[in-house]
């Protein structure tokens, strides 16, 4: 929470002279500012806790260029308002707590809150356990009358949680004033406004004092409207506006002149020094007359400003004069004297400017140079602050003449034909310059061509009498080069290629460099072919560091066999004779680089040896006669075509779309969720993996594959253990040797799993295979195609629209999950849509209830509603992704009054939606 300086008395009659004004003329509009969790008087701690400055980002429920937005970004960044959960509650009624606390806040009195201090309220004055200190405070000033607040009422509501009346603040603000008396004398005289006899009759000598002040001229119809609440946009305006005539200062804000400016950038002069502010995408940016935003473009270096900020982050940013503060001197340069003295003609006279490190020296271009490089005789223009006596130079330009300088920058662009370049330079600016045959261009000491620059480089360059005299590229742009691989190092740290010119060079390899190899799925640097005479053709890329990021290996005539017999396999030479599927022999060689897989963890060349017995079957690649890969069979996966009992054969059909057929004798069958799988449970079209015995030449057991959507419960991050429920039926297995993927496909691991996620998972067997995250769409149905290719539109709780294509596969049903017909669909529907285990789309239309609501259990997460009848439910689960709203306005739980009429859209009883009538 900021804390505040105040530079005199807080009660101050300009501004409460400007609050009254605006609270009484404005009849509408909203703003935020407290405690959203203000009805809760039970838990203050988590009141306090949830409560945020939105000085860092954006209101979600406070559009871009809503009427108020100005005034609530203002206050929230001074620390004024207050916030929750990144809302602002734009349309709430401000209620009397909510209102002393903004009124302390903003006279600059909260450091005089202690909100540990033990604090007794008169009976009648109930406020939620975070306001009481500052209630307290403002009895203590006076700024409340203790007798009449404490008065009884028939009002339902608590003290602190009724709406704050346009009489009320009257009556608080002229105290505030110090004008007590003045309403004492004025207490028996009616006001001139046409509802005079709604006024209460203890606040007539209020009103009738700020009339007499001149801080009220009512509102539409000469009315004052005394029971008329306030909204908190209105009020969050009233105190913005209010400020252009209070005395107090806030230590986050400060006024003064921008002295440099830059897009992430922002030195401000403020009482003789400057300080620097952050900008960033949070940024907001106003000027002082208008209500509209304007851009980080439209800030001008050497207009005054007013900033906002937490420490060096600004967050608001408001021009409050437009006019540079700047006077210039135009003439001819003509030296440089010791201490920084810069002498210029001008009007045949002399004149001498004393500069400093803050003075910005800047060629034509804009760009920054050296007062050094300036040349005698260069006609410039020296722009002189306004804001101090001393009249400091902080721009000189040069208008005209000779351009001598060092500089760093960034090519845009390169123009051999005419010989011109574009730099931006260090400080963001575009210079553009000409060379000569003379230009000397060079990179990690080697000597370039102009034409071999690339857009991007980093480079230092020097420009003699308006030309370029040297480029020197300091970082590199990513680049790409051929040849032929000629050895991979040691540890895998570089390898070595010739390229197509003939030279051998030597580069670093990136640390996870990318290798792409035709038929190989996850090639590794393992998979490469280097070789003196016979190495791969590859292409490679460089990094700005000049370090290998890709490998592509191009042209690689690279054999595959699936299936192959091995006839022969000599483990001294490492030869391997094998039969392919056409009895066809060839021989191939293993080596340390040729990947293998079998039953092991850690595979080696000794420990396949035994595998590749004569009439074993693997499944090989190599080039020419070298192996690259090589896998021996250890199960088959596919899909059964047949299953003979007779003669105990099984036919199935592979991915490749290749049919074969295995003896088998008394398998084992596992099937996930029976204790015992046998082979009634082995049907035509049943997806399995046929796991092999020792030698290959029979099914020794089947995995029957399964694919079942669970909800998850819970994760044991550190065993990979998942807890999941179906059909009400809890059961837990682990993940560690799953393939987990997210809605997407792409990869994910267990730290990225969280309970409440659908998950279609595959088991082989009883196995969990592989796990996907289920993507659920919630959301009302705009449009309903039931034609021949029938769809939905659904317009989701985020705002987008999404369009689902439904086939003869797909489900429709309500809530209690009985089948329902796209002729059961209609726009306004509340939707939820997923995909099965299967993969099929579900549509599920959630059940509607028209209820009026009670209150809001925050701790089990419920919502009461009050019975109709004796037998009703009258409370529900609250799913916490619940879209809770009043039109298209996104509303808190904590927003919901007592009566308000509300419709209820539930999936499997729990509330995905609220919609508040």
């Amino acid at each position: 929470m900021a804390t505040r300086r105040i530079n005199s008395s807080s009660h101050s009659k300009k501004v409460v002279s400007a609050v009254i004004a605006g609270l009484m003329v404005m009849g509408s509009g909203t703003a935020a500012f407290a405690d959203n969790a203000a009805g809760n008087t039970t838990n203050n701690t988590s009141s306090a806790t949830n409560q945020t400055v939105a000085a860092n980002g954006l209101f979600k429920d406070v559009k871009s260029g809503y009427w108020a937005e100005k005034h609530i970004y203002k206050l929230a960044s001074q620390g004024i308002l207050l916030g929750n959960n990144g809302l602002f509650r734009p349309n709430d009624n401000v209620t009397q707590q909510e209102a002393v606390t903004m009124a302390i806040r903003f006279a600059g009195l909260e450091g005089k809150v202690d909100p540990n201090a033990s604090v007794v309220l008169p009976s009648n004055m109930q406020v939620n356990n975070y306001f009481k200190p500052y209630v307290a405070l403002a009895i203590q000033q006076n700024l409340l009358d203790k007798t009449s607040e404490n008065a009884a009422s028939d009002s339902k509501q608590t003290w602190g949680e009724r709406k704050a009346s346009r009489e009320w603040i009257t009556e608080i603000l002229i105290r505030a004033l110090g004008k007590e008396s003045d309403a004492s004398a004025l207490a028996s005289k009616a006001t001139s406004f046409a509802d005079n006899g709604k006024i209460s009759a203890g606040k007539r000598g209020f009103v009738n004092a700020a009339l007499e002040l001149g801080l009220t001229n009512g509102i539409e119809g000469n009315r004052f409207d005394p029971q008329g609440s306030v909204t908190r946009a209105q009020l969050a305006t009233f105190f913005s506006r209010a400020e252009a005539y209070s005395s107090v200062r806030y230590a986050n804000s400060a006024e003064g002149v921008v002295t440099g400016l830059s897009s992430n950038k922002l030195d401000l002069y403020v009482d003789g020094s400057i300080r620097t502010y952050v900008l960033d995408n949070a940024t907001m940016y106003f000027t002082k007359d208008s209500e509209s935003k304007i851009s980080f473009a439209d800030l001008k270096p050497y207009t005054k400003v007013m900033v906002i900020g937490s420490g060096s982050n600004a967050a608001y940013v408001e021009v409050t004069d437009a006019k540079e503060q700047l006077e210039s001197v135009e003439g001819t340069f003509q030296k440089l004297s010791p201490g920084n003295i810069l002498w210029v003609e001008t009007n045949s006279t002399f004149k001498q400017f004393t500069y400093d490190a803050g003075t910005a020296f800047l060629d034509q271009n804009g760009a920054k140079i050296d007062p050094s490089t300036l040349a005698v005789g260069s006609k410039i223009v020296v722009h002189q602050e306004t804001f101090t006596s001393e009249k400091k130079p902080v721009i000189v330009q040069v208008k005209s003449g000779v351009v001598n300088k060092n500089g760093t920058g960034t090519l845009q662009s390169v123009d051999t034909a005419t010989k011109s370049l574009v730099i931006k330079n260090a400080s963001g600016d575009l210079e553009s310059y000409t060379w000569d045959d003379s230009l000397v261009v060079k990179y990690q000491n080697q000597l370039l061509s102009p034409s071999e620059l690339k857009n991007g480089a980093v480079i230092k360059y020097t420009v003699k009498n308006n030309l370029l005299e040297t480029v020197e590229v300091t970082q590199g742009v990513e680049r790409t080069i051929r040849g032929s691989l000629y050895e991979v190092g040691t540890n895998n740290a570089t390898i070595t290629y010739k390229r197509e010119g003939g030279q051998l060079e030597v580069k670093l390899l990136a640390e996870k460099p990318e290798i792409v190899i035709s038929g190989i799925a996850a090639p590794t640097l393992n998979d490469l072919n280097a070789d003196q005479t016979n190495g791969d053709q590859v292409e490679i890329t460089l990094d700005p560091q000049d370090q290998v990021t890709k490998i592509q290996v191009l042209n690689r005539q690279m054999e595959q066999k699936k299936g192959a017999t091995v006839v022969q396999y000599e483990p001294k030479s490492r030869v391997l004779t094998l039969l392919d599927a056409n009895k066809k022999p060839y021989v191939v060689t293993l080596d340390e680089k040729t990947k293998l897989s079998y039953n092991a963890a850690s595979p080696t060349l000794e420990g396949i040896a035994p595998y590749l017995t004569n009439g074993r079957k693997v499944n090989i690649t190599y080039l020419t006669n070298r192996a690259l890969s090589i896998e021996v069979i250890l199960q088959y996966e596919g899909k059964v075509t047949s299953l003979d009992l007779t003669n105990k054969k099984l036919t199935l059909v592979g991915a490749d779309g290749q049919n074969m057929t295995l003896p088998f004798n008394n398998p084992t069958v596992s099937v996930y969720g029976k204790s015992n799988g046998s082979l009634s449970d082995v049907k035509v079209g049943t997806a399995i993996a046929a796991v092999l015995n020792v030698t290959q030449d029979a099914i020794q057991s089947i995995q029957v594959k399964s694919n079942v959507q669970f909800e998850l419960l819970s994760v044991d991050y550190s065993n990979s253990r998942l807890t999941v429920k179906k059909d009400g039926v809890t059961s837990q297995f682990y993940v560690d040797k799953s393939v987990l993927t997210d809605e997407n496909g792409q990869a994910i691991t267990v730290q990225d799993l969280r309970a409440g996620q659908l998950l279609n998972v595959t088991f082989n067997g009883i196995d969990p295979a592989s796990a996907q995250l289920v993507k659920l769409t919630n959301g009302e149905v705009t449009a309903v195609n039931s034609s021949a290719s029938p769809s939905i539109t659904v317009k989701t709780y985020g705002g987008s629209t999404e369009t689902f294509k439904l086939d003869s596969s797909s489900k429709i049903v309500n809530d209690a999950g009985s089948a329902l017909s796209i002729t059961n669909v209609a726009a306004g529907n509340r939707v939820e849509v997923r995909k099965d285990a299967d993969g099929n789309s579900v549509v599920k239309v959630l059940s509607v209830s028209n209820q009026i609501f009670w209150k809001y259990d925050s701790y089990a997460k419920e919502i009461y509603v009050k019975r109709q009848n004796v037998n009703d439910t009258n409370h529900f689960a609250l799913s916490p992704a619940a879209y809770i709203h009043q039109g298209d306005t996104t509303l808190t739980v904590q927003s919901l009054k007592e009566n308000d009429n509300i419709v209820l859209y539930l999936s499997n009883g729990t509330i995905v939606e609220i919609q508040k009538q």
